[in-house]
């Protein structure tokens, strides 16, 4: 039971202020993260998240899980974000961490993150971008970031609703694009295209690619990649459990087809990226 999420949104809203306050009074005690998870949204970064909270050498922000300072909240910053990471001794034994399933897509995240962080280490999770795509839309419809019924026709005005709104973030780093965060089906599954960025900002070794359906099927041998990725010690968590999947009904026939045809020239190159095919085109 998370009795924090239990609490009235005020109090929620009211004990991060108070925690950021007290958080940049000490921020001399208080480390920028190790790595970061980027993402990608709907592909199991809250699982990795869980997993990852387990380790007893890796430790959380402080209030919540993602921080959201290289996509939403760069103006705030530097004392702001490390604020909400706990404080340590210099000779601490350990690894604090920050996760947002939006700084993969963001424009300006990669350079953000690698001229602040320059080195660090990333880990980016990837799914079958059709299966992820539906998830998405499932996930803000429940939430009310989107209205439309049919996700047919959300994928129809994609392209619509995301027209000019990378150009108008560029241009003003403060404007949050509420279409480019919520109403991006297509775009946010061209994996390769989006870590390209992160490569060439931190290097190929530092970032480290998960496929969702390894994560869920062979969970331990993944979290045995992410602890020698980290250079943390070997460990298992008691469990892994699968967070926030949406059921509903499946995807039409037509639908599938046509996001199938749209993702393979990404999943192609993604899967040069990985050194071979991705798991979902494997079989294929």
């Amino acid at each position: 039971m998370n009795l924090r999420k239990m609490a009235p949104d005020w109090v929620q809203v009211r004990g991060r202020r108070l925690s950021v306050a007290f958080g940049k009074r000490t921020v001399g005690r208080r480390p920028l993260p190790d790595f970061l998870v980027i993402g990608g949204q709907r592909c199991g970064t809250t699982s990795l998240f869980r997993a990852l909270m387990d380790h007893p050498q890796i430790e959380r922000p402080t209030m919540h899980k993602g921080v959201n300072y290289f996509d939403l909240n760069y103006d705030q910053g530097e004392a702001w974000y490390r604020a909400h990471f706990p404080m340590r001794a210099a000779a601490a034994d350990t690894h604090v961490f920050d996760a947002s399933g939006y700084y993969m897509f963001h424009p300006l995240a990669a350079e953000r993150i690698g001229a602040d962080l320059p080195g660090i280490k990333v880990i980016a999770m990837v799914r079958d971008p059709v299966e992820r795509a539906y998830s998405a839309y499932k996930h803000e419809f429940a939430r009310g970031f989107e209205w439309e019924k049919s996700f047919e026709r959300a994928l129809e005005l994609e392209d619509a609703r995301l027209e000019g709104e990378i150009e108008r973030m560029v241009a003003d780093p403060t404007y949050a694009s509420f279409n480019h965060r919520h109403h991006a089906y297509r775009r946010r599954g061209e994996y390769a295209r989006l870590l390209e960025p992160f490569i060439k900002a931190l290097g190929r070794d530092n970032v480290l690619v998960i496929e969702s359906e390894s994560f869920w099927s062979e969970p331990e041998k993944e979290y045995a990649r992410v602890n020698a990725f980290l250079d943390v010690s070997s460990f298992v968590p008691d469990k892994f459990e699968r967070y926030n999947a949406r059921p509903g009904r499946g995807l039409s026939p037509e639908v599938r087809a046509e996001l199938e045809a749209h993702f393979a020239p990404h999943d192609a190159a993604l899967g040069d990226l990985l050194g071979h095919a991705p798991v979902w085109r494997s079989t294929e």
